[in-house]
């Protein structure tokens, strides 16, 4: 299998949302990661046996084995495309219109299936700004997909990742 790069994943541990949304901002650009409160959380999805403590020329450190780890979340079916040119969500042989703010959130989200995006980067790229506030403007606007979403029937939802962002997979 000569060519093909193994897949990396970064798991972050953040307590609290401030934590967790400091985390997400410095893990934004990596190609997957997770944050979950808790080492206890981090080894029950990871699967990991632990073993005991390597001494080495530095602190002791503690090496792991990760059994395979699946994601149980699948992306979007290939049946969910927005069309930009005017400007709608299509499945299957259904389309509804969405807004502009609407279009360019799935965009983004269709663009990267299964890849969390974090409310900064989300924000940056559809709002074209920084500024976060409350968030309840992307809130809003992912309310109204994840109804358009619903009334086309579609095997495809947005789910929250909270604390961190938003990621389209199959319902």
């Amino acid at each position: 299998m000569q060519g093909i790069p193994a897949a990396s994943l970064v798991i972050g541990i953040a307590s609290s949302p401030a934590e967790r949304r400091q985390l997400a901002r410095l893990l934004g650009g990596s190609d997957a990661f997770l944050i979950v409160s808790s080492v206890e959380q981090a080894r029950e999805f990871l699967g990991v046996v632990e073993m005991p403590p390597v001494t080495s020329a530095g602190p002791p450190a503690q090496a792991v084995i990760v059994e395979a780890a699946q994601s149980t979340h699948s992306p979007p079916p290939p049946d969910l495309t927005v069309d930009s040119d005017r400007r709608v969500l299509r499945w299957r042989d259904k389309e509804i219109d969405l807004t502009r703010l609407e279009h360019d959130v799935l965009l983004c989200l269709v663009d990267a299936p299964g890849q969390v995006w974090t409310y900064e980067r989300l924000h940056l790229e559809v709002w074209g700004n920084r500024h976060l506030g409350r968030g309840s403007d992307m809130h809003s606007v992912i309310r109204r997909v994840r109804r358009k979403l619903a009334r086309l029937n579609a095997a495809a939802t947005i789910h929250a990742v909270r604390g961190v962002g938003f990621r389209l997979a199959s319902v």
